[in-house]
């Protein structure tokens, strides 16, 4: 397996902290630098511009702690059915157990961190706007000035999107404040306020940007990652038609498709494969293990000793997801990693020995997805800093184009479409595994649609947020055994203590907290 490499710059701080910070492809020590300018290339490259200095200061916010790390696992998935919190009983203390089991508690460092994490993207993103708008280019180039607008609204836009479903009533700030202050007494806007702006934001970032980057830029979104996440946007607020369009739009560019295998997908050597549509880039080496990475996969590694020392052993599969797989699913191994026991052996998808439940680690099951290669666990970090984080795959673009074609009426697109997300996971599987759904009923099509998304999307932060959308959290989380969630109360996150009193009570509290 070869080794990851940071990719460097000899240019000034502002490059420094920005491109390298974000941007790579192959992140091996034996290609070319790629993702980053250096002195031959400099100022711009092919397809970049001035703005990018810019640009690449909000693309750094993705990888942050309070962004798609810690809080972000913990509002997404262990909220969900599909998840627990894992390690020992009083690891994390009342604000994780809070996510797991309800209410999420007011003074919530990790709402509180979503709020800071996501609003601070938009602040950047906002300084970038006036800053690219303003900006003499260098090269008296239009497009490349809508492209980087372009960008910077497509990651303010998926901000807003995070925010109102975590949060539901926001501020909506739009622009550059010059006291950051300021922002702080913003009073609250409504959910149908917020999914206006962010359609706004994101229908723009579709029409401006390209269809696909050269490789130096992997990661950089795309038109694809602003019809798919516009897609989601719609399909939460049930505007069916519109979601089916922009999905169908992402489909149809022909950028994207299911060659990749399921088991390969989460790897290494799955990132930025044609199932990426919009994937959050990290990296490391061994001189530089953590800075240039992320926490995602140590906050959900193997919590044991020695080689097994790989994380926190959070956001482990629950009983519920366990029992929803389908007989010979394949999909089922490469999301749950399995403690062996006592009379049986259990072996990880790099054939590694697992140690023992109980004894050797605290919990029978962890998240198999975020699993790394262990030449690299060795040679860089245990904590796997270099892992991408999958925000949006192509498998869920046509789920959602299925789910929205059966509210339609669509049932044989519909169909078509969940049945082409089975034929791929049975490919690894045998045969008789998986068969097609023959059903054309509408009602019948649905509980398939959801079940597919379930497994399909295990352990990827959308199960929460689309129990909230079908109206049935309540009664998933109370079958779960998460007796204490409420509904009219824990679809949304409370808005966190410390910005209402940093509001000086301008920001109002949610229902029933």
């Amino acid at each position: 397996m070869k080794t990851f490499a940071k990719y460097k710059t000899h240019l000034t701080a502002a490059l420094i902290v920005t491109a390298i910070c974000f941007t790579s492809c192959e992140k091996f020590l034996d290609t070319d630098r790629q993702g980053a300018y250096t002195e031959e290339d400099y100022p711009y490259p092919e397809n970049s511009s001035a703005y990018d200095l810019h640009v690449f200061g909000v693309y750094n916010d993705l990888r942050a702690y309070s962004v798609h790390t810690d809080a972000f696992i913990n509002a997404t998935s262990i909220r969900s059915d599909d998840a627990d919190k894992g390690s020992t009983a009083e690891d994390g203390g009342a604000d994780v157990i809070g996510m797991d089991n309800f209410p999420v508690l007011t003074t919530s460092g990790r709402a509180n961190a979503l709020w800071t994490g996501f609003y601070g993207m938009i602040t950047k993103a906002n300084n970038a706007i006036d800053e690219i708008e303003k900006a003499e280019p260098a090269q008296p180039n239009e497009h490349l000035k809508q492209q980087a607008l372009a960008e910077v609204r497509f990651l303010r836009g998926y901000s807003y999107f995070m925010l109102v479903r975590l949060f539901g009533n926001i501020p909506l700030i739009d622009r550059r404040f010059d006291d950051p202050a300021q922002q702080s007494n913003v009073k609250q806007s409504s959910p149908d306020a917020i999914y206006s702006f962010l359609e706004e934001d994101l229908t723009f970032a579709a029409a401006n940007l390209p269809l696909s980057w050269d490789s130096k830029f992997a990661g950089r979104v795309t038109s694809g990652a602003a019809n798919g996440i516009l897609a989601k946007v719609y399909l939460t607020q049930k505007k069916w038609s519109a979601a089916l369009g922009a999905a169908n739009q992402v489909i149809g560019s022909g950028q994207y498709d299911l060659s990749t295998s399921y088991s390969k997908i989460f790897g290494e050597d799955g990132e930025n494969s044609k199932e990426s549509v919009f994937e959050v880039q990290a990296t490391a080496s061994p001189s530089i293990p953590q800075n240039n990475g992320t926490q995602y996969a140590s906050i959900q590694g193997v919590r044991g000793e020695n080689d097994w020392n790989l994380g926190w052993g959070w956001n482990v599969p629950s009983d519920m997801l366990e029992a929803a797989y389908e007989v010979g699913d394949p999909r089922k191994e490469r999301t749950i990693l399995y403690a062996s026991t006592a009379s049986d052996k259990s072996y990880s998808i790099h054939n590694e020995l697992m140690p023992i439940y109980p004894g050797g680690v605290p919990n029978p099951r962890y998240n198999h997805k975020i699993l790394s290669n262990p030449s690299l666990r060795r040679s860089i970090n245990r904590g796997s800093w270099w892992m991408n984080i999958r925000i949006l795959r192509y498998a869920d673009v046509i789920l959602m184009a299925a789910e929205a074609a059966n509210e339609l009426g669509q049932t044989e697109e519909a169909r078509t479409a969940l049945n082409s997300i089975r034929e791929r996971a049975r490919r690894e599987a045998l045969a008789g595994t998986l068969p097609d759904i023959a059903s054309n009923n509408q009602t019948e099509l649905r509980t398939h649609i959801r079940h597919e998304r379930r497994i399909e999307l295990a352990m990827e932060h959308d199960r929460f947020f689309d129990l909230v959308r079908w109206g049935i959290a309540e009664k998933t989380m109370h079958d779960a055994g998460k007796k204490n969630f409420k509904a009219g109360r824990d679809e949304l996150l409370p808005i966190p203590q410390t910005q209402i009193d940093l509001s000086k009570g301008v920001l109002i509290q949610n229902n029933n907290y």
